[in-house]
């Protein structure tokens, strides 16, 4: 449990890390401020927190990417779109959950097989669907092919994923943010 509970700890700064790297690239592509972006995005955090899905944080993430400045209509496409397809909240999560439980059973777990496995991963995460746990249950295909899971692994995979879930969904929505901050910036150029 010990070996877990550092797992999520360093979970949980990565997100973070990822986050301030996406609003720290919106930041350089648009001029607004990051850290008021993030701000902004708080509500649509939290309200991932309680459901654990981006499908059912989206009336809430679009409400703040249009505070954040994003034009109306650009939005109403963007947020529906990456409540979709954007996952790196998750991958990032299903990628250090696989790599500890290799870690700890002494499995391979080389750069080779990872970045295959990333690739793959970010390919899968296009379908996986905006409810809870949806990634995990989209991946479990890869983790038994590419990384050699059994049921008992597979098992523990999705019971440590689930504990976590509702940090990758946050993380994702928030991460939604930066992207149609960077979108509105390309159309805005697009339309003078």
């Amino acid at each position: 449990m010990g070996l877990f509970f550092k797992v999520i700890l360093i979970i949980f700064a990565m997100h973070i890390a990822l986050l301030l790297f996406q609003y720290t690239v919106a930041w350089m592509v648009s001029g607004k401020n990051p850290f008021r972006a993030l701000y902004n995005m708080l509500p649509a955090y939290l309200t991932a927190l309680g459901t654990q899905s981006s499908a059912a944080t989206i009336p809430v993430t679009l409400s703040q990417v249009k505070k954040n400045g994003v034009d109306p209509e650009l939005a109403d496409f963007t947020v529906p779109l990456c409540a979709t397809i954007h996952l790196a909240g998750s991958i990032l999560k299903i990628v250090a959950c696989a790599y500890a439980i290799m870690w700890f059973k002494d499995m391979p777990a080389g750069i080779s097989l990872f970045a295959g496995f990333i690739f793959m991963l970010g390919i899968i995460m296009v379908a996986a669907p905006g409810v809870p746990g949806g990634a995990i249950m989209a991946s479990v295909a890869l983790l038994q092919s590419m990384l050699g899971f059994d049921q008992n692994l597979t098992g523990l995979m999705i019971a440590l994923y689930i504990t976590m879930d509702s940090f990758g969904t946050a993380c994702n929505v928030t991460g939604d943010g930066a992207i149609a901050i960077i979108m509105d910036k390309i159309y805005r150029k697009r339309i003078i």
